[in-house]
């Protein structure tokens, strides 16, 4: 729950300090265990385009830009999913002089993305990670009621997913500006008051993405009680 702290940083990138703190406590290199944070965005973002696409089809929103998300990640997974393409490609980086003396770690980290993003692990992590978006989706659905907005629970799963996922694409630190506007949008273009769309959007925001920092500082700090400080110079060494 620590990298949980680095949740405002663009498209979650901070939360690479895991890998820092797996390596300190496992001593495995970083090579090997970065890939679990691209596969943890990765099944983020499938299961958010799950959600956002239906949603964009139903309610009719924005179903070009949601495709063309979609596209560029499943095309991702495949180049991934095929050793004999990747490993093509990463044997071409070998003529790049500044890239040349990293090959050893590219290789351990795409043996680490194979093994998490083939066809079995990938179903499994994507269906942990829509069911906790899900919830997360249930929270703003109840947000929206206690202010007697009812859109149904598919509608505010579809507009939050959708926000989170154009916050997340702008590479804004936490989406910082673009999810909460898109939120905001799509309750105005539903007849919803300005004030109470301001509103429900920092409410659900306060108690998913800041709550998360919040349980990020609190996991770092008892962390750091039981394997040591964590200081900018480890950090500025992470191999």
């Amino acid at each position: 729950m620590s990298g949980l702290i680095m949740s405002i940083t663009p498209g979650k990138i901070g939360e690479l300090l895991k890998v820092y703190l797996v390596k300190e406590v496992t001593k495995d290199p970083i090579s090997k265990t970065a890939p679990i944070i691209f596969a943890e965005r990765i099944t983020d973002f499938l299961s958010l385009l799950l959600i956002a696409i239906i949603g964009a089809y139903t309610f009719d929103y924005e179903t070009g830009l949601t495709l063309g998300v979609t596209a560029f990640f499943i095309v991702v997974i495949v180049i991934i999913s095929n050793k004999k393409l990747s490993l093509t490609l990463l044997n071409s980086f070998e003529k790049i002089g500044l890239i040349k003396k990293y090959m050893l770690n590219l290789h351990n980290a795409y043996e680490s993305s194979y093994q998490l993003l083939r066809p079995v692990p990938l179903i499994k992590m994507t269906i942990v990670s829509l069911v906790s978006w899900g919830f997360e989706c249930l929270g703003y659905h109840l947000i929206l009621l206690n202010f007697d907005i009812n859109f149904g629970f598919f509608w505010a799963s579809f507009s939050y997913a959708f926000a989170t996922i154009a916050g997340a694409v702008s590479m804004l630190p936490g989406g910082l500006g673009v999810t909460e506007g898109s939120l905001t949008i799509l309750l105005l273009r539903k007849g919803v008051a300005n004030d109470i769309a301001v509103t429900t959007t920092l409410l659900v925001r306060v108690v998913t993405l800041w709550f998360a920092v919040f349980v990020g500082i609190i996991s770092v700090s008892l962390y750091q009680k039981r394997f040591g400080k964590i200081t900018i110079d480890s950090l500025n060494n992470m191999k």
